[in-house]
């Protein structure tokens, strides 16, 4: 946790100096006006941090907004950093051909308060999309048959949710929308695959109730991912089971006597927070040969080996970058970003989108979705 905070600060706070850098360029600002924009970044900069210190403390409201200023700002920060990197390749890809070519260049450059207003301009209107689409919940159907399903069982429906985030701008109202989407697809069984919780968890008893209000007919299920880690283990479990869920750490449960659902915990995680260092081969080998087996695992990578001893696995974790480009850069580290990949031995993957958001309440070209999976006799 300390590593990754040093790391984000250290990324963040190199935004907030370039986004100084660019309007010291375009305004020429005196030493007093350049005082006060340090402050104020510095405050945008620790707002994060402010916002877990307001949690822990009580200061709901406070951090409630302190939580949509501060992160509505990192979406378009972020954004104007990567619209002003194109435009500053722009330029230098000019002066370049102006040294090649041994031409004036000059009225291709653009002022410097058009390279400024340019990308916020660009910016704005995309977290202003953005805002819109992280509400605007897509349901993916998925089809599988498979001769493991009893034809006297039927068809099964299972509906995963994955990457919530349920905090301090996941709840209320936000919280009821996204689970009217769930109750419509009349779900046999409900799996989340993860960060089902963000932050401090002091008053989320109203959200665990929300949760309690849908009852699919099987149950249903969770496993742990990164964020429940963060906000406290004991913390996040205790909510999930008031949730209504049970929670698989290296378990197997039995559905409709046909699937075997199998839950780990969130392979990012090590030491003594893990509950019995279940590799997926270790919890795959207590299911049921025969049996049409789902194996529920918060980040989409593939243990080698286990292709074979599972039927389906249900991932979450990378949101698919949440806002484009840095779906670019998730993508590099997960080659499971999003959607459909068939494994060997017949096996599939299936990775979310996610259904909530972290951090900015915003996605670009990411829109959240629940996944409906039809299980059919074959």
């Amino acid at each position: 946790m300390a590593l990754f905070l040093l790391v984000f600060f250290l990324i963040y706070g190199g935004f907030h100096f370039y986004f100084f850098l660019k309007v010291r360029a375009a305004f020429a600002p005196g030493a007093a006006a350049q005082i006060i924009l340090i402050a104020l970044l510095i405050f945008a900069m620790t707002a994060p941090i402010i916002i877990r210190a307001s949690e822990r403390y009580g200061f709901e409201t406070l951090a409630r907004i302190l939580s949509w200023a501060g992160y509505l700002w990192m979406a378009v920060l972020l954004l104007f950093f990567s619209v002003s990197l194109l435009i500053d390749l722009y330029r230098l890809l000019l002066h370049l051909s102006g040294l090649l070519f041994r031409a004036d260049i000059g009225a291709w450059i653009p002022a410097a308060r058009t390279i400024f207003f340019l990308p916020a301009a660009i910016a704005l209107a995309m977290v202003a999309y953005g805002s819109f689409e992280a509400r605007n919940i897509q349901t993916e159907n998925l089809e599988i048959r498979s001769a493991k399903i009893p034809k006297d069982v039927g068809r099964l429906r299972i509906v995963q949710i994955s990457d919530l985030h349920v905090g301090v701008l996941v709840q209320g109202k936000r919280l009821a929308g996204i689970l009217r989407k769930v109750r419509e697809a009349k779900a046999d069984l409900i799996v989340s695959t993860g960060d089902l919780v963000d932050g401090q968890l002091d008053s989320m008893t109203e959200a665990a109730a929300q949760f309690r209000t849908i009852l699919p007919r099987y149950g249903k299920f969770a496993v742990t991912g990164n964020h429940e880690f963060y906000a406290g283990i004991d913390e996040a479990l205790d909510f999930t089971k008031q949730a209504g869920f049970t929670v698989l750490r290296g378990d197997v449960a039995t559905v409709a006597g046909a699937i075997d659902l199998v839950g780990v915990d969130d392979p990012a995680m090590h030491g003594p927070m893990l509950r019995g260092h279940f590799s997926d081969r270790e919890a795959l080998a207590r299911a049921t040969p025969g049996r049409f087996i789902v194996l529920l695992k918060h980040q989409p990578r593939v243990d080698q080996g286990a292709p074979g001893a599972f039927d389906l696995q249900l991932s979450g974790h990378t949101h698919r970058g949440q806002i484009f480009p840095f779906s670019l850069i998730t993508r590099l580290f997960f080659p499971f970003h999003s959607g459909n990949y068939p494994l060997k031995d017949g096996a599939l993957l299936h990775v979310s989108r996610g259904t909530g958001t972290w951090g900015p309440p915003v996605r670009f070209l990411a829109p959240p979705e629940i996944t409906v999976i039809d299980l059919i006799p074959a």
